[in-house]
């Protein structure tokens, strides 16, 4: 593990209004990563850990890639102030137990929503393993798509599904999954990374057919060290830690309903940080003002 007191953004790339990608300059941790593990950054010294899977790695560039949806106070502040040339705080990894590649055959790479670019190191290291490789990603409409040529390129087949129809096929991943099933009775494993109400729908999926799930519970993560107990999820009848036990694990066995209240249990605290951020954000806009109309020659 490796840890640094600067991190420099080599490249950024917006794929929607709320959803972008930063390359952050490491070497030692891009030659550490694998498939599967996740980071920890802090975009500012007195702000928030955030845990983020590592959705890509270089180890010539010496990069590590992250895609970050703006759903709360801290990513949407990163989305302001994360521009190439900026530098994160710290960034702490990587983490978590890597993915398991087995000695399927034949693997089924499921990636929903934000859960697309964690999926892609899978179907990579899938492929360069030997495996052929189906990958099914979801997207609520074709404006959304990414990465789609980064697949293809490792992929043996490629399905995109999108809500509205308007890219592949309509309808939800699960239709994707249906439909790799219906052409291989051979499929040794599927692969499922995106919201946790997604990656049930794929266990359900798979569950008729007792084909291996496995799947990725790194949205419940908080601290990331499993020193505060926010990550705790019922595998079976056991209880694990998602950062330190997983984040990956066989998805028949994963109480989803647990999880998915888990999930609401900071919902109230998050509203109010973001409603706290927003402030500060109209204040500052207004001082900023203020200052511009005051200035000498106004």
């Amino acid at each position: 593990m490796q840890q640094m007191s600067d991190f420099e953004i080599v490249r950024r790339e917006d794929f929607s209004d709320v959803t972008y990608l930063l390359e952050i300059r490491h070497p030692l941790m891009a030659k550490a990563a694998l498939p599967g593990q996740f980071v920890i950054v802090m975009l500012r010294e007195n702000g928030e850990r955030i845990p983020l899977t590592i959705a890509d790695f270089d180890r010539n560039a010496g990069t590590i890639t992250l895609v970050i949806q703006a759903v709360g106070k801290t990513t949407r502040e990163m989305q302001q102030a994360c521009k190439k040339g900026a530098h994160l705080y710290a960034m702490v990894g990587p983490m978590g137990i890597p993915s398991k590649l087995s000695h399927a055959k034949k693997v089924v790479c499921v990636g929903g929503g934000l859960g697309v670019a964690p999926i892609f190191p899978q179907a990579r290291a899938f492929k360069e393993n030997g495996a052929y490789v189906i990958g099914v990603v979801g997207f609520r409409n074709k404006s959304l798509v990414f990465w789609e040529d980064k697949f293809r390129a490792w992929c043996d087949e490629f399905i995109i599904c999108t809500d509205d129809g308007s890219a592949g096929i309509k309808g939800l991943v699960t239709e994707g999954i249906k439909l790799a099933v219906s052409k291989h009775a051979d499929i040794d494993e599927v692969v499922a990374i995106g919201p946790p109400i997604m990656m049930k729908g794929c266990v359900e999926a798979t569950r008729p057919h007792q084909i291996k799930t496995m799947v990725s519970l790194n949205p419940v993560m908080v601290d990331g060290t499993g020193m505060c107990g926010g990550c705790r999820v019922k595998i079976g009848d056991q209880v694990k830690f998602a950062c330190v036990d997983g984040p990956d694990f066989d998805g028949h066995q994963v109480d989803f309903d647990d999880l998915m209240t888990r999930l609401r249990r900071y919902t109230k605290e998050e509203r109010m940080a973001m409603d706290h951020w927003e402030e500060s954000c109209r204040l500052q806009k207004e001082i900023d003002a203020k200052v511009a109309a005051d200035a000498p020659g106004k």
